[in-house]
């Protein structure tokens, strides 16, 4: 390591090259937003199952479908803000007790409205996992390869896409009840979150928020140097550069509001869009093939999402960071827009099968290769790393409330515009995501110190010598 970067361990952070300790904190990172996407999506299979069990009238089967939707989005403010005012680390283990304790109720529950308690109780861990995950990856990553840590993380997600559909294919296919099929469904969810609560505790806390906000620079030295086994060595002399903001103060700030309409508010449109049609797949596949068997539908959905969404996850991972996360999320945006309205325009696109399913998958490649990564991606770069995590859980949990939004209305439009016109409607949130992005800046392989260098009242810029070279 030269001289220039062992002075500094910020810029010895960002100039660093992709190496073990990156991929070990990817691992537990994206160990519990696996947790978080199987939970999430795998309900859409269970309920079915549910539903037929129980006698749910559509509009318990909606409240089933979005209730930990609406927690995650209580769950992301509550803890993305706790997550600046005492620590990555101490929210990151807490969350993930939360998500075990609520993976395991979800199973035993006796009845419909036990259920939907614990089902409350795991959206709020896994709200609160959104911005710490985010948060902690990015501030470990370098300046030229965050996107693709960041993002590896989030493709994670794609696993829990995949495992759900594929559990509940090996308990129907081994002839497991139905009841105990959903049981079993909802239960797994606990142990990758049992797995990452050891392994988040031997984490050390983020170096950028010690250094930064806790005053603690050489504590933070001496961590990382013992977490990266000497990789990335450093000494700091900044101490508590910024202060933190008031809640209050944040929100009222213009320039950090421009850019919450941005972060967050595109975040609501796509999660609108993107839940909406994912979780109500089995019912949308039950439009325009009737017939199907259960099995059928469950297959056809883990197709749309192997052959469509896992490349879409991978090539974003890939490309990332050389397109840039603001171009990128434009040209996802403009992608689902078209998809979604030509399903609605064109005659037959939605009685027949082999062209829906066509569209339909180009749609959840765009989606991935996207916004749906890149909204979880520019909030953990965008916001000063006193408010940052602070930042990316509002941004998350306004997210999850369009989720919340998209899956609960989606069988009510569906009822009153019929699949053509709520897949139209749907385009046309695809086009205010892809216009809203324009607020935002580019952070694509600038330093997040340079980033989130804001003139904000009550908290003090950092010096120009501690600065990371850009």
């Amino acid at each position: 390591m030269t001289e220039s970067r062992s002075e500094n361990l910020i810029t010895a952070l960002d100039e660093a090259t992709i190496s073990k300790f990156h991929l070990r904190a990817v691992l537990v990172s994206g160990m519990g937003f696996f947790t978080d996407a199987y939970d999430l999506f795998v309900i859409g299979i269970a309920s079915t199952l549910i539903a037929a069990q129980w006698n749910l009238s559509s509009g318990r089967l909606a409240l089933l479908n979005s209730t930990m939707l609406l927690a995650a989005f209580v769950g992301a403010f509550i803890f993305g803000r706790f997550a600046d005012v005492f620590g990555r680390k101490r929210v990151y283990w807490i969350v993930a007790m939360i998500m075990i304790l609520g993976a395991l109720g979800s199973a035993f529950s006796p009845s419909y409205w036990v259920l939907i308690a614990f089902r409350f109780l795991l959206g709020l861990g896994v709200g609160g996992d959104y911005p710490v995950s985010a948060v902690l990856m990015s501030e470990y990553a370098n300046r030229k390869d965050r996107g693709r840590l960041v993002g590896m993380v989030f493709g994670t997600q794609a696993l829990g896409l995949v495992i759900g559909p594929l559990v509940a294919l090996s308990l129907l296919g081994a002839g497991a009840s139905d009841n105990l099929s959903w049981r079993i469904m909802l239960g797994l969810g606990a142990l990758p979150a049992a797995a990452v609560v050891y392994l988040r505790s031997r984490m050390p806390e983020s170096p950028r928020y010690q250094v930064q906000v806790q005053g603690k620079g050489e504590q933070a030295a001496a961590q990382l140097a013992a977490f990266t086994d000497g990789q990335v060595a450093g000494h700091t002399s900044q101490q508590g550069t910024e202060r933190l903001l008031g809640l209050r103060a944040f929100l009222t700030n213009r320039r950090f509001l421009v850019m919450l309409a941005g972060t967050a508010g595109t975040w609501f449109l796509l999660d609108y869009a993107y839940y909406g049609n994912t979780i109500s797949t089995p019912q949308i596949l039950s439009l325009i093939s009737p017939n199907a068997s259960t099995m059928t539908k469950i297959a056809l959905q883990l197709a749309i999402f192997v052959v469509a969404a896992v490349p879409g996850y991978i090539l974003a991972i890939s490309r990332l960071d050389r397109i840039g996360h603001r171009r990128l999320q434009i040209a996802g945006f403009a992608m689902m827009a078209v998809c979604f309205a030509v399903i609605g325009l064109i005659p037959g696109m939605t009685t027949t099968v082999a062209p829906f399913l066509i569209v339909y998958g180009i749609s959840y490649f765009f989606t991935e290769f996207g916004p749906n990564m890149t909204t979880f991606v520019l909030p953990s770069e965008l916001y000063p790393v006193s408010m940052r995590a602070t930042g990316h859980g509002i941004s998350a949990g306004i997210g999850k409330f369009g989720a919340f939004v998209g899956v609960f209305l989606f069988p009510i439009l569906q009822t009153s515009l019929g699949l053509r016109g709520t897949l139209l409607l749907t385009a046309g949130v695809s086009v205010l995501g892809m216009l809203l992005t324009l607020v935002l800046p580019e952070p694509a392989g600038r330093a997040l110190e340079e980033i989130g260098a804001y003139p904000v009242p009550g908290a003090m810029p950092l010096r120009v010598a501690d600065r990371p070279a850009a």
